[in-house]
């Protein structure tokens, strides 16, 4: 790993320590539960398959540089549980991340997987669960109504539950599944639905609460106001897909149906500081230059007061 990855990384480490040391009407947060960044990029990665650009060849080139699929981990240390949020296609090294972080010998056993829709970034990586690979029993998935039909009667993922791989939960627009140290609700938002309805989660802990919105539409195609949303919670990790105009050559951006960043945050900038700090841009394209911790966009993000996820980052809840 190069060295300047190595002080990336160890800076999110410390982040992290600096964070879940913080206390709460006197209590430590540091057994509280807290998200894990396993990754955040689009659904195929960086660098995207087929990608031989300039952008995509610094990963090729480069293993440090690549990025995995966006997935975050829920990581409850009193009572050694952990949980994730989308299965994605790299789901081995992903789970491998997850229990270097909260390790089977510690105690942590995988108690769940949430998914917020049928986009392949987002399941494909229940494959791994299946008989050819882990021979999984009972995992519990999280799934919204459509996408837990989708499950049931197509292959090869109907042999998952044929089989007892996994074992699937239901999930309620709204609706909230309490556990011990944590609440998770998810909502529909609006996206393409091709084979099932797409959410996303508002994951509430006892100290602090995260709004995870992976994948939507513009902004202004939701029933909802995104600035009043981002008010009531500590932490938004919204869609980044695409930064702006020009990104896709040939393209009208304006007509792509996800919030470019630089949409997001004009629509924003009302916001105090405080509250455009609590913006977390996360599931960016291969084009997307915040992919890239020193180009000119991702400094002019943070200098705007909004943040950028990255690999191996922790919210404590």
């Amino acid at each position: 790993m190069s060295s300047s990855n190595v002080a990336v990384r160890l800076l999110y480490v410390l982040l992290g320590m600096i964070l879940l040391g913080i206390t709460h009407d006197g209590v430590s947060e540091a057994d509280a539960p807290y998200l894990y960044v396993l990754g955040t990029a689009q659904d195929a990665g960086f660098p995207q398959a087929g990608c031989y650009q300039s952008h995509c060849m610094r990963g090729w080139n480069d293993a440090d540089k690549r990025i995995f699929a966006t997935s975050l981990a829920m990581i409850d240390t009193s009572k050694r549980k952990k949980y994730l949020f989308e299965a994605t296609p790299n789901f081995p090294e992903q789970l491998y991340m997850l229990e270097q972080q909260a390790p089977a010998s510690d105690g942590f056993s995988l108690e769940g997987i949430f998914i917020t829709h049928a986009h392949m970034g987002h399941y494909s990586g229940l494959m791994y669960l299946g008989r050819e690979v882990m021979g999984s029993e009972q995992v519990p998935v999280y799934l919204m109504p459509k996408m837990a039909h989708f499950i049931r009667n197509n292959g090869p993922w109907s042999q998952l539950v044929d089989l007892n791989n996994i074992v699937l939960m239901p999930l309620a627009d709204k609706t909230s599944i309490i556990f011990d140290s944590f609440s998770i609700t998810p909502f529909l938002v609006p996206h393409r639905d091709e084979f099932s309805e797409t959410v996303g989660f508002l994951i509430q802990g006892n100290n602090k609460t995260a709004l995870f919105i992976p994948d939507i539409n513009k902004w202004s195609r939701w029933n909802k106001d995104i600035a009043e949303e981002i008010k009531k919670v500590d932490y938004a990790l919204i869609d980044a897909t695409f930064y702006g105009q020009g990104e896709l050559p040939g393209r009208d951006m304006s007509k792509i149906p996800h919030p470019l960043v630089t949409e997001t945050m004009t629509l924003l900038t009302r916001l105090p500081k405080v509250e455009r700090n609590k913006v977390w841009f996360i599931h960016m394209n291969h084009t997307n230059p915040l992919l890239d911790t020193s180009s000119d966009e991702t400094n002019f993000v943070e200098s705007q007061g909004f943040n950028i996820a990255r690999t191996g980052m922790r919210f404590p809840l």
